[in-house]
């Protein structure tokens, strides 16, 4: 019996992670997927990660409880900053300070310890919001990091952080999702999403996601809030 070669995903339970997912499924992957409580607002997220993780029967779906909430400095993780409803310049207030760095990093670590050579990240540098850890440039430099900083890639395994959603519109990202089986009726992008997973349709997260649709000719499947 062969054994598939296993990567981390980093499974938020929003439309990229899940794309993220199937590649990784698609390209021979055993998917270890990672999800995090950082003390986000919209915490319903969390809990599509463990929708989606179960419609693609992943053996090992792990939630890490950090505690980001506590420095603040981010509408996703401060309830006395308002979600922003309408597109600005430069980084916006939904930038959690460092997340992707710490998300990294722990999904690392538990590469090594479970002996995956990869890991897969949802991150995007054409359709995204202006984060400064969604750009090429950081994750090359993270992956140089990487091979310098663990004991695998001292001894020669060379760690692979993954982004084959880093150069597709939100359109070609849903596009191919649907051909890889992704129902993304199961995932919430929302930064305000109910208690229920409904989305708000007004945050920069619904907006772009509802555009995605739009433009890859796919009915949404999102649910969203009451007027």
């Amino acid at each position: 019996m062969t054994t598939l070669p296993k990567a981390i995903i980093l499974l938020s339970g929003g439309l990229d992670s899940a794309t993220c997912l199937a590649i990784a499924r698609h390209e021979g992957f055993e998917p270890v997927a990672l999800s995090f409580d950082y003390g986000q607002r919209h915490n319903a997220e969390l809990v599509a990660s463990r929708r989606v993780a179960e419609a693609f029967a992943v053996r090992d779906h792990r939630v890490l409880r950090l505690e980001l909430g506590t420095m603040g400095g981010s509408a996703l993780t401060d309830s006395s900053i308002d979600i922003p409803t309408e597109a600005s310049e430069g980084i916006p207030v939904t930038y959690v300070p460092a997340r992707n760095t710490v998300f990294l990093s722990f999904a690392l670590g538990l590469a090594e310890v479970v002996g995956a050579d990869a890991i897969f990240i949802g991150v995007n540098s054409v359709d995204y919001s202006g984060y400064p850890d969604c750009r090429p440039e950081f994750i090359d430099a993270f992956e140089t990091m990487a091979n310098l900083a663990t004991k695998a890639g001292v001894e020669g395994h060379h760690m692979k952080i993954h982004t084959p959603l880093m150069h597709l519109t939100k359109a070609e990202i849903v596009q191919t999702g649907m051909a890889l089986g992704v129902d993304y009726a199961l995932t919430v992008s929302c930064y305000q999403a109910d208690s229920e997973g409904s989305a708000c349709g007004v945050c920069d997260s619904c907006r772009l996601r509802r555009k995605g649709f739009e433009d890859a000719g796919v009915p949404d499947p999102t649910r969203y809030q009451a007027a």
